[in-house]
């Protein structure tokens, strides 16, 4: 994801032919056709499925990790920023972790059935509300090759359908993993599930985007991951409903009264773990009392983690900071790069915050009860974390199974999407011959 910086799209978004709206309606339709038959599989039928797609990745890892050098070379090849070469490398720990995280989802409760709230109303009514699936959820996507995992068991465990387009630089990857998945549903599935609840939306032209984005009626919801440019696109262009997940310019707010060894490796591990990423930290906030002392420590170790500081006038003041512009502060760098400003208090710090947020996640570093409550309670994100790093911003890491994205919106789901947000819910309402 980006706010300034153009990543390799998913080719952009533009007019479809009458030829190529066909294709996509066609394989819409065979979504459709599958995912009624899904709403109905059994909880144990759909953990085979899953349990078999992670065998089946481990067992052909290879054929996997050869589609996706394929696809590094030809993005190293075309000058692709390292960060998003990053996010679209597999490896084999990264093959095994999507197998995990598989096998994760298909440990969690079905939410399919469950009873949301009910009861019995006054005049004898029984009232349930229960989760039901979406039907059919496409995907828009950029770069990730993990995300055709994760999307297809999330969606597959939720009762979804799942239309999955990726973007060219991920197309060989892609067609690997889904040919993987395919064929796991197919062995496991016995005849229950059908394999076209996963598949792969053709064409790689900007045409097949627009397709999918305007299949309402064949089409449930759609879910963009990746840079700005591309998430707007969608949200602004698609007929279909969104569910909005949005870039990620992440604050950690260093307090007065934070112990400064903690602060110092939650902003390392935060900025350096893996800055390809959006839960990553963007933005360093540091209260003035601690501008002589800890602002140089930690702007040391990231200059030593290899980091590039981005300052207002005090940070820059200090050695190797680069002066920062509004557009500095606003940025997701998704690099080893990242803005920092000294802030008077915490109300400050909320105030640039507020300014400057992208509404992901936002971090304070504090022993100050009062100063964590009232930063969890002003800033509006969709995580905030008190003493932690923002990389725990993650449905896996939450608990939650692998996630289908971070939802930054306020409609439906908020934060990491996993199996609950991934489904809608019906009344369910019986009676004994009532009538009004």
């Amino acid at each position: 994801m980006s706010t300034g910086h153009e990543v390799d799209g998913v080719d952009g978004v533009g007019g479809a032919d009458e030829r190529t709206v066909e294709q996509v309606h066609e394989v819409a339709r065979r979504a459709r056709a599958a995912s009624h038959p899904l709403a109905l599989a059994t909880r144990a039928r759909k953990d085979a499925v899953l349990h078999a797609m992670a065998d089946d990745l481990l067992a052909r890892a290879t054929e996997v990790l050869a589609a996706n050098a394929t696809d590094v070379a030809r993005a190293e090849a075309a000058g692709t920023p390292a960060g998003i070469v990053d996010r679209l490398r597999l490896t084999p720990e990264r093959v095994a972790g999507m197998a995990q995280g598989l096998r994760d989802v298909a440990a969690l409760p079905d939410p399919v059935g469950e009873v949301v709230r009910g009861g019995t109303l006054a005049n004898g009514l029984e009232l349930r509300q229960l989760r039901v699936p979406f039907g059919v959820v496409g995907m828009i996507y950029e770069a990730r090759p993990n995300v055709t995992a994760d999307a297809a068991g999330i969606c597959l465990k939720s009762g979804n359908a799942v239309l999955l387009r990726g973007s060219s630089s991920a197309r060989a990857s892609n067609a690997a993993l889904v040919d993987v998945l395919r064929y796991a549903v197919a062995r496991a599935g016995d005849g229950e599930i059908d394999p076209d609840v996963v598949q792969q939306v053709p064409g790689e032209t900007r045409g097949s985007v627009t397709a999918l984005m305007r299949a309402r009626g064949h089409v449930d919801v759609l879910i963009p991951r990746g840079g700005a440019g591309l998430i707007a696109a969608v949200v602004e262009g698609s007929t279909v409903p969104v569910i909005e997940t949005g870039v990620g310019n992440c604050h950690i707010y260093v307090d007065a009264a934070a112990d400064l060894d903690k602060a110092l490796a939650i902003v390392l591990n935060a900025k350096t773990h893996r800055p390809s990423v959006c839960n990553a930290a963007e933005s360093l906030l540091v209260h003035a009392s601690l501008a002589d002392t800890f602002l140089p420590r930690v702007v040391r170790a990231l200059q030593d983690a290899g980091v590039t500081v981005h300052g207002d006038p005090v940070v820059a003041r200090l050695d190797g900071v680069v002066p920062a512009t509004d557009e500095d502060h606003a940025a997701e760098y998704l690099s080893l790069d990242i803005s920092a400003a000294v802030v008077a208090s915490v109300e400050e710090a909320v105030d640039h915050v507020r300014r400057f947020s992208s509404g992901h996640s936002e971090a304070i570093v504090t022993e100050d009860q009062g100063a964590a409550r009232h930063f969890v309670a002003a800033v509006d994100s969709a995580a905030v974390l008190v003493n932690a790093s923002t990389r725990f911003t993650d449905g896996g890491e939450l608990g939650f199974g692998a996630e289908i994205g971070i939802s930054t919106q306020k409609l439906h789901a908020r934060g990491p999407m996993g199996l609950p947000e991934m489904t809608s819910t019906k009344y369910v309402v019986t009676g004994d011959g009532h009538v009004r």
